[in-house]
């Protein structure tokens, strides 16, 4: 499993983060320990509370728990994991919080712990917890026998596409994919031996190189939106300087956005949003059969949850009447009767919350593979829309650049044979090969 953790506070928000259905198929609060409430968020409250005692004030410890693409995992698996990080990192007893989420047709578990021993009012110290919990995910890639990830073998080949969260969210305002937006920066980048041809080949993406205001060299879209250079491209910020040069040789981001805007004319800006109107169209008749099928699941687990609830209430009763009572108790107690009757409850219980557990992963597992096959076909069609957007992007550059030149010029979707000539006369640097998959 790839493990991702965080010291954090503002648990309220946590909590209302864990809880939330929005980007999820499915939530589900599988256990509250060591807290007086069952309720997350009050359970968190308290957390709060107690660490207010200290002058700790990241006083959570919240982790996520990620099998590998394609890769079942159980409830026990999960657990196990869970109880291996508790163990390496000395968080045994402490009061947490699991829940599971699924989305895309993957399956995940985040779990938090508070840091705070309440004997002590200290918080716990959990210094090299990434080193500790490197050690902890290659030993469960190995006890699964799952495909380790390169750079979970060696740090060096780490995929450099990987993306932030702020990357991730300024890519979805651009409509984009992060990881196929910052595939466009390192293929130009990798291309390009000076600015002028970085510059022209950004351009033919939609692209525009401006000075910004911290960050040296950045990129601005006919959105407005800035992209670091360094960032998106991989590299550090000395070698773009090295290839790029100076940066106050640029016009600013106020500046390029304004030539942009002038450059867009009222028939170029009805395409744009035409072309957007048109991606969003395709993508309803499938959001509609995942909302479906989703909607069906919620149902499918409900009724589920429902029958184990009445079976284990009954096996409760039928346990409980196993246990003489009165006059005959005392006897069987006297006789060791009793503690072998409790001991054979016990165990059948157990039995019966296993099976139970089993049950609701064998469900989870047809839902998930049901699911995984609908977002084969959203993968597909984002795919097709990021082709779009992108070739969107770059025609826009060419418009602009036609209707400076012919003010009657109107927008087509037709224009290999603008791009092909400017091909001849720029040697353009090859697209991205796509990449399919996910390698955190």
């Amino acid at each position: 499993m790839i493990l991702k953790a965080k010291e954090r506070g503002n648990a309220p928000q946590l909590a209302r983060y864990l809880l939330a259905m929005r980007d999820n198929d499915h939530v589900e609060l599988h256990d509250v320990r060591g807290f007086i409430s069952d309720d997350l968020v009050e359970a968190f409250g308290e957390a709060d509370a107690i660490a207010r005692g200290t002058r700790c004030e990241k006083h959570l410890f919240s982790m996520s728990f990620n099998p590998p693409e394609g890769a079942n995992a159980s409830i026990e698996d999960f657990e196990k994991a869970i109880e291996q990080v508790e163990a390496k990192l000395g968080l045994e007893g402490q009061p947490r919080a699991i829940v599971f989420h699924e989305k895309d047709g993957r399956r995940h578990a985040h779990a938090v712990w508070s840091r705070i021993d309440s004997e002590r009012m200290r918080a716990i110290n959990l210094n090299h917890y990434k080193i500790r919990l490197r050690d902890v995910s290659r030993q469960l890639y190995l006890e699964h026998g799952w495909s380790m990830p390169r750079g979970l073998e060696d740090r060096r080949l780490r995929d450099p596409l990987t993306f932030t969260r702020e990357e991730w969210q300024q890519a979805q305002r651009a409509g984009l994919d992060a990881k196929e937006l910052k595939a466009v920066f390192k293929t130009v980048w990798e291309a390009s031996d000076n600015r002028a041809a970085f510059e022209q080949a950004l351009k033919e993406r939609g692209f525009w190189l401006a000075k910004g205001d911290r960050r040296g060299f950045v990129a601005v879209d006919y959105r407005g939106e800035v992209y670091a250079v360094a960032r998106y491209s991989g590299v550090k910020a000395k070698d773009v300087a090295s290839k790029l040069g100076d940066p106050q040789e640029l016009r600013s981001v106020e500046q390029v956005k304004a030539d942009i805007a002038g450059g867009m004319t009222a028939k170029l800006q009805e395409f744009i949003k035409q072309a957007e109107r048109d991606a969003a169209r395709r993508s309803l008749q499938i959001d509609f059969r995942k909302a479906e099928m989703v909607g069906r699941h919620r149902e499918e687990r409900r009724a589920l949850t429902e029958a184990h609830e009445k079976r284990w209430q009954a096996e409760t009763r039928k346990r409980a009447k196993c246990l003489p009572k009165g006059f005959s108790g005392i006897w069987h107690r006297l006789t060791g009767r009793y503690a072998k009757v409790k001991e054979q409850n016990e165990r059948e219980a157990l039995n019966a919350l296993h099976r139970d557990r089993s049950e609701t992963d064998a469900l989870i597992f047809k839902q998930i593979e049901e699911r995984q096959a609908i977002q084969r076909d959203i993968r597909a069609q984002r795919e097709a829309a990021q082709d779009e957007l992108l070739r969107l992007r770059e025609d826009v550059a060419h418009y602009m650049r036609d209707d400076r030149h012919d003010p009657d010029h109107t927008p087509t979707r037709k224009c290999e044979k603008t791009r092909e000539e400017e091909g001849r006369k720029h040697e353009r640097a090859p697209r991205p090969q796509r990449r399919r998959g996910f390698e955190p």
